[in-house]
């Protein structure tokens, strides 16, 4: 596209009326039972999407647009081409004017993100996901980009996502932190997370009754070390799902009596807990699971 094709975009997205507009002339309520908290402010948004750096001629995987303010900043930062997942088909009659003014840059699909296929959707390597993520999903669909992550470290370029405070704290914690499970040890796995900035609940309409972060996840050339997903997620979840206990007892529905010489095998204490662990002690025991699923 152009330089005066850019520009020309640019000039009818700021044109557009203002979101607080547009949400009232189509009464575009948020429902909780969507997770929907919008964001209006575009300043906000505009920082969001430089939060993934440049992304001037990529492809940008939104979920949620709501009222379209994300989807603004990013055709303004130059996306070459944006789809946008959104399961509200009120959105649709909303965001009609952007999806012309974006000049043929914006494709809006009305599916479910928890079940799209971004590969059918947006084929190749080196996209984004820039996304004001669905409170209620927010977990499931970051898991879901993981294991495709996993497939294909080349898939995503960069993951730039706006969810709980709560939630991103997981995402980047370190062990022998409260906040450090599951989430992080597959994100961590897989990708170099970074916190870039919070959001107070204010800033949203209707405000949630928690603050949100701007989470940042930069795919790894390689994982951080050998394992296949499922055996990674298989002993996650049984070692977080009683973090309380020692792994040798944790682990017992997945080694059975044979949970400490595992453990001992792997170099882990069959005392420790699984908050404990770093990312590559969890790999190691996720091939020792692999090992005996494949026997």
């Amino acid at each position: 596209m152009s330089p005066s094709d850019s520009a020309s975009i640019a000039a009818a997205v700021a044109a557009l009326p203002p979101l607080r507009e547009v949400i009232a002339a189509y009464g575009l309520a948020a429902r909780k039972g969507l997770g929907q908290h919008f964001l209006l402010d575009l300043n906000l948004t505009a920082r969001i999407a430089r939060a993934a750096g440049r992304i001037e001629g990529a492809t940008v995987i939104e979920v949620g647009p709501g009222p379209g303010g994300l989807t603004r900043a990013l055709l303004l930062a130059g996306a070459g081409r944006i789809v946008a997942i959104e399961r509200d088909m009120r959105c649709a009659e909303v965001l009609a004017p952007l999806v012309a003014a974006a000049g043929g840059r914006l494709t809006l699909v009305a599916e479910d993100a928890r079940i799209a296929d971004e590969s059918a959707l947006a084929p190749g390597v080196g996209l984004y996901v820039i996304s004001n993520l669905p409170y209620n999903v927010g977990t499931v669909l970051i898991l879901k980009w993981l294991r495709q992550v996993a497939a294909d470290p080349e898939r995503y370029a960069g993951i730039v996502v706006l969810l709980q405070k709560e939630v991103g704290a997981r995402l980047v914690a370190g062990p022998r932190s409260k906040a450090y499970g599951r989430l992080s040890v597959m994100c961590q796995w897989l990708a170099e997370a970074t916190a870039c900035f919070d959001i107070g609940a204010r800033a949203f309409t209707p405000p949630p009754k928690v603050d949100s972060t701007v989470i940042r996840l930069v795919p790894l050339a390689h994982p951080r070390a050998d394992a296949a997903w499922e055996d990674m997620e298989t002993v996650t979840r049984n070692a977080f799902g009683q973090r309380r206990k020692m792994l040798r007892s944790s682990l017992k529905p997945l080694f059975g009596g044979g949970a400490e010489t595992v453990l001992r095998h792997a170099g882990i204490r069959g005392e420790a807990r699984a908050e404990e662990l770093s990312v590559e002690e969890f790999a190691a025991l996720a091939r020792i699971c692999g090992a005996g699923r494949r026997g």
